[in-house]
C-alpha cells in the first residue's frame, strides 16, 4: 500500500496520528500498543473535528507534569528493546536518528550527548512510534510526500526565541524540497520534519495512483488563510510500483595505509553482517606519496554508529568521515524462483520504463556451481537465458 503525505499546511506528529486515525486506525488499539512501552503518564485522545468545513480527526497526547527528557542514547535503547516488529523499530530509529543528527550539528555536541527538549518527552515518543505502528497496521509499506511549506517569524522554545523554521528543523530538512509561505507560524515541527524525512522515500507532486482512502489530521493552531490539516492519500500506484526509490543513507569513509591487506576481506564480511548496504575499497595516493586504501561504507543512518565502531575495532584507522545523503535506487525485491538448476534467489528489478529484470543472486549461483561442479559463469549464463526467455528451459551444453 502506498501513502502520500500532502503537507499543504505542514506536518507535525499529532497531525500525522490524526490523519492515520481518520484513515481507520483504531485509536484504542494504538494506545494499547504504546502502553507496552515503559512510558508512563500519557493518554491518547482522538476526536472528530471540522476545520474549514472539512471533517478531520484531531489526536492529542496529554502527559503528566514534568515528563522525563531523554538523551539520544536513552531513546535509542528504548526503541531497540521495544516489543514491535523490526520494521517499526527501524523506522522509529530512522526518524529519531534524523533529529539526533540535526541537534548535534546545531549545538556542536556528540549525538549520544544530545539532550532532547521539545522532541524528547513522552508525547514525541508516542507521536513517532505511534506513526510507525500506524503505517504498519494500515498495510502501508511505501511513503511519499509533497514539498514542505515553511512559515516565518519567531517561536519560543527551550533554547529561547528562535527563527522559523527552528534551526533543528532546518537541519533535518537538508536535501528535502521546501518552500516559503507568507504566514507567521511554525508549520513544520521538528517531529513532523523528522517523520517526513525518515519515512518518505520520494518528495514531489502527487503521483499517478489509484486512491482508496483519504484521511485528514487536524493541527491545534488555527490559521487565517487555509485549513491547518495534514492530508494523507493511500492506495496503489497507477503504474503498479514506483521504479525509483529515494531514501536517506549515510556514507562513511576512512583512508588506511598501514594495515595487513588480508584484514580487508574480513572487514567487508563483518560490515555486511552489521547491516551495511554497500562496501568498497578504492586505491588512493596518500600524503608522502604512500599508497593506501579508501574504505567506503554506505548504510542506513540508524546503523552508522555500528559501522564506525566496527571500523575502529577492526582496522588501524584513527578517524572517519561521515555524511547523510540522499540516494535514488531502482525498485527491487528478492524472491525465490524455480529454474532448470533448481530454486534460486533472484533480484527483481523494475526500470524507469516499467520493464522487469531478473538478476540471479551471487550466493545461490555459487552454491549451484559448487554442487554441480560447474563454472560459475556457466551457471549465470543458463539462469540469465532462462529468465530472459520468460522461463523457458535452457540446458547446459
Amino acid at each position: 500500500m502506498y501513502a502520500y503525505l500532502d503537507c499543504f499546511s505542514g506536518i507535525s506528529g499529532d497531525m500525522t496520528l490524526g490523519a492515520l486515525v481518520d484513515l481507520g486506525l483504531d485509536a484504542a488499539w494504538l494506545e494499547a500498543e504504546l502502553r507496552r512501552l515503559p512510558l508512563d503518564g500519557f493518554a491518547l485522545a482522538a476526536e472528530a473535528v471540522t476545520v474549514s468545513g472539512i471533517r478531520a480527526t484531531r489526536v492529542s497526547v496529554p502527559v503528566a507534569d514534568n515528563p522525563p527528557h531523554r538523551h539520544w542514547r536513552d531513546i535509542r535503547g528504548l526503541i531497540e528493546a521495544a516489543p514491535y516488529s523490526e520494521t517499526v523499530r527501524r523506522h522509529a530509529l530512522a526518524v529519531f536518528g534524523r533529529i539526533a543528527q540535526a541537534e548535534a550539528a546545531v549545538h556542536g555536541v556528540p549525538e549520544d550527548h544530545v539532550h532532547f527538549h521539545e522532541v524528547g518527552g513522552v508525547d514525541a515518543m508516542v507521536d513517532v512510534l505511534g506513526a510507525c505502528l500506524g503505517f504498519e497496521k494500515l498495510g502501508i509499506d511505501t511513503v511519499g510526500a509533497s514539498a514542505l511549506p515553511q512559515g516565518r517569524g519567531l517561536i519560543q522554545c527551550a533554547h529561547g526565541v528562535l527563527p522559523v523554521p527552528a534551526p533543528a528543523t532546518a537541519a533535518i530538512l537538508k536535501g528535502i524540497p521546501v518552500y516559503g509561505v507568507d504566514t507567521e507560524a511554525e508549520l513544520v515541527t521538528p517531529t513532523g520534519a523528522a517523520l517526513a524525512a525518515g519515512l518518505a522515500g520520494v518528495f514531489g507532486p502527487l503521483p499517478a495512483m489509484v486512491v482508496e482512502a483519504v484521511g485528514y489530521g487536524a493541527g491545534t493552531r488555527q490559521l487565517a488563510d487555509w485549513p491547518n490539516l495534514l492530508r494523507i492519500f493511500i492506495g496503489r500506484r497507477a503504474d503498479g510500483e514506483s521504479a525509483v526509490v529515494e531514501e536517506s543513507v549515510t556514507v562513511i569513509e576512512t583512508a588506511v595505509d598501514d594495515m595487513n591487506p588480508e584484514i580487508f576481506g574480513h572487514l567487508m564480511e563483518r560490515l555486511f553482517a552489521d547491516g551495511a548496504l554497500d562496501v568498497c575499497w578504492i586505491p588512493v595516493q596518500m600524503k608522502k606519496s604512500r599508497p593506501g586504501t579508501l574504505v567506503q561504507v554506505v548504510c542506513r543512518p540508524e546503523d552508522r554508529e555500528a559501522m564506525i565502531g566496527r571500523i575502529f575495532r577492526e582496522t588501524t584507522s584513527l578517524g572517519v568521515r561521515h555524511d547523510t545523503v540522499r540516494r535514488r535506487a531502482l525498485a527491487r525485491r528478492v524472491e525465490t524462483l524455480g529454474s532448470p538448476l533448481g530454486p534460486v534467489a533472484v533480484k527483481r528489478i523494475v526500470d524507469p520504463a516499467g520493464q522487469v529484470r531478473l538478476a540471479p543472486e551471487y550466493e545461490d549461483c555459487r552454491r549451484i556451481a559448487a554442487a554441480r561442479h560447474l563454472p560459475l559463469r556457466d551457471v549465470y549464463d543458463v539462469l540469465n537465458r532462462f529468465f530472459q526467455q520468460g522461463g523457458e528451459a535452457c540446458n547446459l551444453r
